[in-house]
């Protein structure tokens, strides 16, 4: 059985420079007796991103997220929700300004809210009269593989729905933006709700999830990120580069992230980190490195750009 929780191919970071400040504009954070997370306790999601996360199934807060990230500056964090309950969604961000009272972060939540359902409007205003919400994540149903795509395409919560989209035009009203989190499958899909909104503050999250690297597979990635970075308001999320049966790789991630930046730009582009999911292939400072070493040939300012200033433009920190 291959070992997939240590990453393979890491360089050597003796040399690396890691004294800069990181806003980390993606992360979660779970307690178990607060609020309810199916997922974590008694519905197992069997096509979870990375397979197995028995070991995610535990609380996780703002001390373990400090001491995983440790020695390293994160100055800021943005929350995204964390699949609660769909009936506590304004619960989890309220216990999340509790963890921000106490304990000093997120600085930032991203928050739940449906676009398509008949209450979905009251709970998105109720979700954007929180001062700390700078944003929704709200995802369209996908199809499980490229293969069945078209299986979805229409249906009630999907990117074609009527409903879905004017739900997601409602953020404008509120000044929120909105976090995008569809498979490379779907990318192309997605380029064309966003042209609806270009008034709409979007990123895209966990690069793109190409979770094919055939040629195939990255040959569909980059055409849904192109068509997705010829809008201006479209940003990317530089993050979760796991996959289900393989170890994170370096030399293969490198090249999607050289690419993805190439497409977006660092000015669009932000670091995240995703965790705790993305600690079932990656430990916190390694990743952080590894994303630093990929990017060492370029200047201090695009760096700057990937680690801070986009996600403190783009979330408004």
């Amino acid at each position: 059985m291959v070992d997939v929780s240590t990453p393979t191919n890491l360089p050597d970071f003796a040399d690396l420079d890691l004294s800069f400040d990181i806003i980390d504009s993606h992360h979660h954070l779970f307690d178990l007796r607060e609020v309810y997370y199916p997922w974590l306790t008694d519905h197992h999601e069997e096509h979870f991103l990375l397979g197995n996360y028995e070991a995610l199934k535990q609380n996780y807060g703002p001390a373990d997220f400090r001491a995983d990230a440790a020695p390293l500056r994160v100055v800021k964090t943005v929350h995204v929700e964390a699949e609660t309950d769909r009936e506590a969604q304004v619960a989890e961000t309220e216990w999340l300004l509790t963890q921000s009272a106490s304990h000093g972060l997120p600085d930032a939540i991203v928050a739940h809210a449906w676009f398509h359902e008949d209450n979905s409007a009251d709970i998105l205003a109720a979700q954007a009269s929180i001062p700390a919400v700078r944003g929704i994540r709200s995802k369209p149903i996908t199809a499980p593989n490229a293969a069945h795509r078209d299986a979805v395409a229409g249906a009630p919560g999907s990117l074609q729905d009527p409903a879905w989209r004017d739900g997601l035009g409602r953020l404008r009203q509120h000044g929120l933006s909105w976090d995008l989190r569809v498979p490379f499958w779907h990318l192309v899909e997605a380029a064309e709700v966003c042209a609806l909104y270009p008034d709409l503050a979007i990123v895209a999250e966990h690069t793109g999830l190409a979770w094919d690297r055939s040629a195939a597979g990255l040959a569909e990635w980059r055409r849904g990120m192109v068509a997705l970075a010829a809008m201006e308001h479209v940003h990317l999320k530089i993050s979760e580069l796991g996959l289900a049966g393989a170890p994170w790789d370096y030399d293969d991630n490198r090249t999607l992230v050289r690419e993805a930046i190439e497409i977006f730009g660092f000015d669009r582009c932000m670091f995240a980190s995703n965790f705790p999911v993305a600690k079932l292939r990656i430990g916190y400072v390694d990743q952080v490195s590894a994303i630093a070493h990929m990017i060492k040939d370029c200047s201090k300012a695009e760096r700057g750009a990937l680690f801070h200033d986009t996600a403190k433009r783009f979330y408004r920190l």
